[in-house]
């Protein structure tokens, strides 16, 4: 798949990370359309947009109202979590990092995800996206790559559940 190779652009300076995101380069010099990874500036701009992500998760009363969820969210320094999602995203949107942390369905099935948690966790992710002012292709390109996991994320996700992202 397309979004999951590295692409031409290179990383940018966080600095730039607001100015790329308005005026990105939308293709490479040969006409290819650039990478999620570049689009969204690298490294340091989707390291920034996980940090606040992850903030917002680790302390959203609707998750944390699961005990288990909650204790996992207690139980991991944020700093090492941090790390791993931002190592996945760069990853899944054609970035140079290679993902080291435990498949989704390993490191969630003993966290019985609800489809009301799964939501209120989208609902994070969009307030984020929001905030950062995700352009709105980017924005549904990252929503696809999630929504892509949450079979192995949700308790008795499947196809009766739909697939919302």
């Amino acid at each position: 798949m397309d979004c999951c190779r590295r692409g031409a652009l290179g990383d940018f300076p966080l600095a730039q990370f607001w100015y790329t995101a308005s005026r990105r380069q939308t293709y490479d010099s040969v006409g290819r359309k650039a990478f999620l990874y570049d689009r969204l500036g690298g490294v340091y701009s989707i390291a920034t947009v996980v940090d606040d992500f992850i903030d917002r998760v680790m302390t959203d009363a609707r998750l944390n109202a699961n005990p288990l969820v909650d204790e996992a969210h207690h139980r991991v320094p944020p700093a090492g979590f941090k790390y791993l999602v931002t190592e996945m995203v760069c990853w899944a949107t054609g970035g140079p990092q290679k993902y080291t942390g435990r498949s989704m369905a390993d490191s969630h099935a003993h966290l019985k995800i609800t489809s009301e948690e799964w939501e209120a966790f989208l609902d994070d992710f969009q307030q984020t996206l929001d905030k950062f002012a995700v352009p709105a292709e980017e924005q549904a390109e990252l929503k696809a790559i999630v929504g892509s996991t949450r079979s192995d994320i949700v308790v008795g996700s499947g196809l009766a559940d739909g697939a919302n992202a």
